[in-house]
């Protein structure tokens, strides 16, 4: 299974329109846009899962694509690092 990354979406797009967009290329097992956790506004990219002979196609076919009046950027999603938080500085510094 794939961790797929998409950016640069219309802050409007739905996750029924992701799923449509990329179940062109074959099964989607999920599809998660990512929101504001006060006013639950999109900000803007997402994840889709699929499996991985799959993948490459929906990426190669769709990275840099106009999907709803935006370019969207689509490529692997890469593991980010843990964030620096407050906690973790002040316990860095004693």
């Amino acid at each position: 299974m794939k961790r797929i990354y998409i950016g640069n979406m219309n802050f409007s797009t739905s996750e029924e329109s992701i799923r449509e967009l990329f179940s062109k290329y074959g099964q989607v097992d999920s599809v998660e846009i990512i929101k504001d956790k006060y006013t639950e506004q999109s900000k803007g990219f997402g994840f889709v899962e699929m499996e991985d002979d799959v993948a490459q196609k929906a990426i190669s076919a769709l990275n840099g694509k106009d999907f709803e009046g935006r370019r969207i950027r689509v490529n692997f999603a890469q593991e980010m690092p843990p964030r620096n938080n407050a906690r973790n500085f002040l316990k860095k510094r004693s």
